[in-house]
């Protein structure tokens, strides 16, 4: 065997899938601490309240793709809810971020362009804030012990003005963050010429 061929044989070929990991959990540690930022954004409804936990998935849905984005979603929700033992908050977290985040990061992957990642951003908000509400119409009554009926009432005065405030924050701190760091998050092999 020559020496080139054994350079080849203990060539190490997954060094960006081992830096993908090590970043997807950076991505989600950052997850978990902005989802204890909690701003109240509607006035007359402090306890609805932003964090945006969202956007590190975003960003790692667009640096790694569909299932690394919903992956530090899920990670990031389950840990903010096994820290404030929060069952059916970290039921909606994951609904919301999958569902953000897989429609966006799909339609980014497809062409990796910013006109894509504004077009995934804003098919990713209208997902999440139907999501939202029929998650909403669901789990409230069941952790609150609201009705269905006083969820529905709720629907157009709060809930649909809130969720589209937060997804279109989501969406513009996607954009300014991944824009900043794309280039430390994506291995040079893998990025796209002249996009």
């Amino acid at each position: 065997m020559s020496a080139t061929e054994t350079e080849l044989e203990f060539e190490n070929t997954n060094r960006w899938e081992t830096r993908q990991i090590v970043t997807m959990a950076l991505l989600a540690a950052i997850g978990v601490l902005l989802s204890f930022i909690e701003i109240p954004i509607m006035p007359g409804v402090p306890y609805l309240k932003y964090d945006p936990s969202a956007v590190p998935a975003m960003v790692s849905g667009f640096s790694f793709g569909p299932v690394a984005g919903v992956a530090v979603g899920i990670v990031t929700g389950l840990i903010h809810g096994l820290l404030t033992s929060n069952f059916w908050g970290t039921i909606m977290v994951f609904v919301c971020a999958t569902a953000f985040v897989l429609p966006a990061a799909l339609v980014y992957k497809k062409r990796r362009t910013f006109k894509s990642a504004v077009i995934g951003l804003v098919l990713g908000a209208v997902c999440m804030v139907a999501f939202a509400i029929v998650g909403n119409l669901l789990v409230t009554p069941l952790y609150s012990g609201v009705s269905v009926e006083a969820v529905m009432g709720m629907i157009v005065p709060v809930l649909l003005p809130f969720n589209i405030l937060k997804s279109i924050v989501n969406a513009v701190l996607t954009l300014i963050v991944y824009k900043s760091v794309s280039n430390l998050l994506t291995p040079k092999k893998k990025q796209v010429q002249g996009r």
